[in-house]
């Protein structure tokens, strides 16, 4: 798959049969359609519900951030709003094909959610996963 940023060629990278593109030049990260709602499921997270239809029914983000076509589709992106303060800006293909994180905004996502018991391993295990590859630039 092409990153629909850089244009570089991404990689696959798969967790618990979750498989999610990524780009090693950019850091962008493609959700196809359900994978973020799999990997929250994965991890505990269930209850942040986070859909591609809840953001699809959203209205577009205002941003002077660069539009992005969507890898599957190729028609342009909605910018969507999504998560607490401060707010990520994502892009969502309009056609339900899924979602593009740029580089770091995975991360912000994650340490935005709500903090649970030590002693739930998956969620840890899932959480640490994601703060490893999907860093968020300091």
């Amino acid at each position: 798959m092409i990153c629909p940023a850089c244009k570089s060629e991404m990689i696959d990278i798969e967790y618990d049969r979750i498989e999610l593109d990524y780009c090693t030049h950019c850091r962008g990260v493609w959700f196809d359609a359900n994978e973020l709602e799999l990997l929250f499921e994965a991890a505990g997270l269930g209850e942040n519900k986070i859909s591609l239809d809840d953001l699809l029914s959203t209205t577009e983000v205002s941003t002077d951030e660069k539009e992005r076509k969507c890898p599957i589709c190729s028609r342009r992106m909605k910018k969507t709003g999504i998560g607490q303060k401060p707010q990520l800006i994502i892009d969502t293909c309009q056609w339900g094909d899924g979602l593009w994180f740029d580089g770091g905004e995975v991360a912000q996502l994650v340490k935005q959610l709500p903090a649970k018991s030590a002693a739930e391993g998956s969620q840890q295990e899932v959480l640490a996963f994601l703060g490893e590859v999907f860093k968020a630039e300091e």
